[in-house]
């Protein structure tokens, strides 16, 4: 028989024990009279191309390492015993000589998305790997080899528990099953459950507006009256305060120096803040105040009115404008003067982001001497799932920073569609500080932390304000949870995740320290149009090299530029991998790590000058 020049996809068993099997599938040419083997096994038909090879490989190519690796698990169950087998299953990619290094993640992450699509998930181990040979014979012609190690980690006759996320479902699939989780709960138009702890979220949202009973009702469609008696609980809890017209806002704990004011009084030329902090949740306030010595608070309640009833239209509404009260702890946070404000809630309603922007307009206006501003607070991260060192975790944060000397460093989503060949067209609006020095100090700092102390200059801050935290008894938790609870999910479908292991260290990265956050410098992002969608938000992610998605600063951003402000910077916590909105376990320690990170770059800049 002649010689077979030809290209084959060729898998080979390479290491097998009771717990584990390891194949190897790779492209070459065969220079031997295959059909004279007994040890290999030619397929043919719609399988002609492939080819079985029954020997065992030796490791002779193990000295040269992986240049792609995913992880994910599967469970298994058996038919006979009813049994449920968790796996672990992991891809490592090796990719040809020409293939271009910066695209190869993502065609192994491509490319894991279509193996494990929900339509055609292969039901055994048979239909697994030859789905596996048959996206490298036909679509994947620049990965030169992969192998595929299958792990059984235990065995148990109780079935997998869901994964811990809003919507999540378990889907079964003949003989395995995988994690599945569904879009946006809200987007799918499901009841908000009634609780206190979602009560207290609302109030401490809106603080410092007052919010009145009627108002929490109609946001979530409860009735008023089923309200009433969690609003009692919490003020017997001392957690609240009620105001005129039936109206209550969040009791500042453990802080003596609130004042209850009129207006602004006047601040002594010396004492004027030349930094503004600004945050728009409680844990980011209490997170931010923390990191503040000296402090003093100033509240400002705008008078609540009762609701009214028009006659013409049945619509109720308070005759006040949306926002109008203000928050102000003064403080020293090193050499420099402080200003720190919480915003009234932001995100999801254009009324919501137009009183953030009023508020910020009004703190640099009562606040004249500020020149830097810092927003500072939660995000959701934008995980890298083949990339240890660009991969960001729950609990890291992300300072913006342009990806060049002349980008971006807030990009806002104004809108985008799909075209006909699947590529995504985004319409963005973006920023810039006319200033950089601000990400300049934080560079420094990253790489002094990367390179030169093993102990980042955050981390002193971090601890500090986690005691100064637990001793004020707050209802938040800033305590950093468990490292199991960071649960990573890629998009496969419409409607379908599938949960894949964080990407592992190579041999020369930089191992992330337990309880040390880590810093990444890249854009953040926002946008509504994309915060439900994850496939989407990933590829304007991928377009723009966001690194974080938060909920929607763009009129902020627009307040700062526009009072003129030459040096601002974004500083997000990640405490989730969507964009921070959600209160979760991961907020308060996100919080805080953004709020340390803050304070870091704050005592890296000059002291003010005395003029």
């Amino acid at each position: 028989m002649e010689e077979n020049t030809t290209e084959h996809v060729i898998m080979t068993p390479k290491k097998k024990t009771s717990q584990k099997t390891t194949l190897m599938i790779q492209r070459q040419k065969v220079l031997k009279p295959i059909g004279e083997d007994s040890k290999v096994h030619i397929a043919g038909g719609d399988h002609q191309g492939i080819i079985i090879n029954k020997e065992m490989a030796s490791d002779a190519d193990d000295s040269v390492p992986a240049q792609v690796s995913l992880e994910f698990r599967v469970f298994l169950v058996s038919a006979h015993t009813g049994k449920h087998t968790q796996e672990s299953r992991q891809l490592l990619f090796w990719f040809q000589p020409d293939s271009k290094e910066n695209e190869n993640a993502a065609v192994a992450q491509q490319f894991f998305r279509e193996l494990v699509s929900p339509q055609e998930f292969p039901r055994d181990y048979v239909g697994f790997i030859k789905k596996i040979m048959k996206l490298m014979q036909h679509k994947y012609k620049s990965i030169k080899k992969l192998e595929v190690e299958l792990n059984q980690l235990d065995e148990t006759l109780d079935p997998p528990t869901r994964p811990l996320r809003p919507g999540a479902v378990l889907i079964t699939l003949g003989d395995c099953c995988r994690d599945s989780v569904s879009t946006d709960e809200t987007a799918l138009g499901k009841i908000v459950p009634l609780t206190e702890d979602k009560v207290l979220e609302m109030i401490e949202s809106s603080y410092p507006n007052p919010i009145t009973g009627g108002d929490i009702a109609r946001e979530n469609c409860w009735a008023e009256a089923d309200v009433e008696p969690i609003l009692a609980e919490l003020l017997s809890k001392g957690l609240i305060k009620s105001l005129d017209h039936g109206a209550f806002t969040r009791v500042v704990r453990d802080d003596s120096d609130v004042q209850i004011v009129k207006q602004m009084p006047t601040i002594a030329s010396s004492k004027q803040p030349t930094i503004a902090i600004v945050t728009a949740q409680y844990c980011e306030k209490l997170a931010v105040d923390a990191m503040i010595e000296n402090k003093e608070t100033f509240v400002r309640y705008t008078t609540v009115g009762p609701s009214v009833t028009t006659r013409t239209s049945g619509i109720r509404y308070r005759p006040t404008r949306f926002g109008e009260s203000n928050v102000y702890t003064l403080g020293n946070i090193g050499a420099h003067r402080i200003v720190c404000t919480k915003l009234p809630t932001v995100g999801h309603t254009r009324e919501a982001m137009t009183a953030a922007g009023n508020t910020t307009t009004r703190l640099l206006g009562t606040f004249q001497k500020v020149d830097f501003v810092f927003l500072v607070g939660v995000g959701g991260g934008v995980p890298h799932f083949t990339d240890y060192n660009r991969h960001v975790r729950l609990g890291d944060v992300v300072v913006s920073h342009a990806t060049d000397d002349g980008g971006y460093i807030y990009v806002y989503c104004e809108g985008a569609k799909q075209k006909e060949d699947g590529v995504y067209e985004f319409e963005t609006k973006k920023w810039k500080p006319a200033n950089p020095v601000l990400q300049e100090i934080a560079t420094k700092l990253k790489t002094q932390s990367e390179v030169a102390d093993p102990s980042p200059a955050w981390m002193p801050y971090l601890k500090d304000g986690l005691s100064l935290l637990q001793s004020s008894e707050s209802e938040h938790d800033f305590q950093m949870p468990p490292v199991e609870s960071d649960k990573l999910y890629m998009p496969i479908g419409a409607r379908e995740v599938i949960e894949v292991a964080h990407p592992a260290p190579g041999s020369g990265d930089l191992i992330r320290q337990h309880g040390s956050p880590r810093v990444h410098m890249g854009p953040i992002a926002a946008g509504r149009c994309i915060s439900r969608d994850e496939q989407m938000r990933q590829a304007f992610a991928a377009e723009t090299g966001a690194l974080a998605f938060d909920s929607e600063f763009d009129a902020v951003v627009e307040s700062i530029l526009g009072n003129c402000r030459e040096s601002f910077v974004v500083v997000r916590g990640v405490a989730d991998y969507r964009d921070g909105s959600r209160r979760g376990e991961w907020q308060p320690y996100a919080a805080l790590a953004a709020a340390s990170v803050a304070k870091a770059i704050i005592c890296g800049m000059d002291p003010p000058s005395d003029t």
